[in-house]
């Protein structure tokens, strides 16, 4: 049975700045505060203060955003026009504005950048960690803030770690009913980054927090699988594209594209119906022009197609009901007997 779990806070790390030996800064402040590093012990270290010491920063939030976008995963726009993406980042994990944050930034002018090596950085202060607190078995984990899909609110989770088995994997051990695990694999250095944040929090000024308890976990040796590791990537990940954005890409307008921004990004906000039916009709006719002939007139309950050759006609009402599938409404096409020969109704359904 496990023994307890204690986290630490590690108080009174001055503000730092580009150049700082972030090493010695956390030695001086875990000692001054009275606290011995021993065998098994956790030292979690919020990404900020890290790129405040690598010097991190940009000047223009957007053009960070982008540099260190990999992918574009979803993408809204909030009030006042501007637009969030949600993407993966450089750093490895999917989050939202690839992590470039300015909060908490101090006195430095700008935005503040992820490292594109977490475990990297783990690792370099692991070896310093070790040889000044003269402690073999120890582990850094580099802690950030994200939200999850279909939860509120956000938590902190391992953007890099090392000297740790960052994952438990569970599959063939039996449950306490002696049944057989098959998928149950535990975030281990998620979750010592999430229970170190309890006394770190956002706004308290505490970086650094020392988590003991976790020492099967700890090996103290640098070829353990990082942060980067966790992340789900390839046929693992179901959720490669949003809702929304999926919808968009299968017609042709990909998420993050200039041409997603010229017929309009979803919004979080409410938004009239006759926006969102004009915007995902220009999402079904972005990348197909119109045959000759054919016509499309917008209205509110319903999108009429005329002219052209009749499958042309249906190629284009096809395209129109999934792009307003990704809008929020379902479609029907009015059957024949209610329409022209030479138009097809798109009605425009709630969902």
């Amino acid at each position: 049975m496990p023994e307890g779990l204690s986290v630490l806070p590690v108080p009174g790390l001055p503000e730092v700045v580009p150049g700082d030996d972030l090493a010695a800064l956390i030695v001086s402040r875990v000692t001054a505060a009275g606290l011995d590093v021993v065998d098994g012990d956790v030292l979690v270290v919020s990404s900020k203060v890290a790129s405040k010491s690598l010097g991190l920063v940009a000047a223009d939030r957007e053009t960070a955003v982008r540099a260190a976008t990999r992918r574009v995963v979803a993408e809204r726009s909030i009030d006042g026009g501007r637009v969030t993406r949600v993407v993966e980042s450089a750093a490895g994990p999917v989050m939202a504005a690839a992590g470039v944050d300015a909060s908490n930034t101090g006195a430095l002018d700008g935005v503040l950048l992820l490292p594109e090596d977490p475990d990297g950085v783990c690792a370099s202060l692991l070896g310093r960690l070790q040889a000044a607190f003269e402690v073999q078995r120890l582990a850094v984990v580099l802690s950030d803030t994200s939200g999850r899909p279909w939860r509120m609110g956000q938590v902190d989770f391992a953007l890099g770690a090392a000297g740790l088995c960052v994952v438990d994997d569970l599959r063939g051990v039996s449950d306490a009913d002696g049944r057989t695990l098959s998928v149950t694999t535990r975030a281990v250095a998620d979750e010592v980054a999430a229970a170190a944040d309890l006394v770190k929090g956002k706004a308290a000024g505490v970086p650094v927090a020392l988590v003991r308890g976790v020492a099967e976990f700890v090996t103290g040796s640098f070829g353990e699988d990082g942060g980067r590791s966790l992340v789900r990537t390839g046929p693992e990940d179901w959720f490669v594209t949003g809702a929304a954005e999926a919808v968009r890409a299968a017609l042709g307008v990909a998420p993050g594209s200039e041409l997603a921004e010229h017929v309009g990004i979803p919004s979080i906000s409410d938004e009239p119906v006759a926006a969102r039916v004009r915007r995902g009709v220009a999402v079904a006719l972005a990348a197909r022009e119109l045959d000759d002939g054919v016509g499309v007139d917008v209205g509110t309950d319903a999108v009429v197609v005329t002219g052209g050759d009749p499958v042309d006609r249906g190629i284009v009402a096809a395209r129109i009901g999934v792009a307003l599938w990704g809008e929020g409404f379902a479609s029907s096409i009015e059957p024949a007997a209610q329409r022209g020969s030479d138009s097809v109704r798109v009605l425009v359904l709630a969902r």
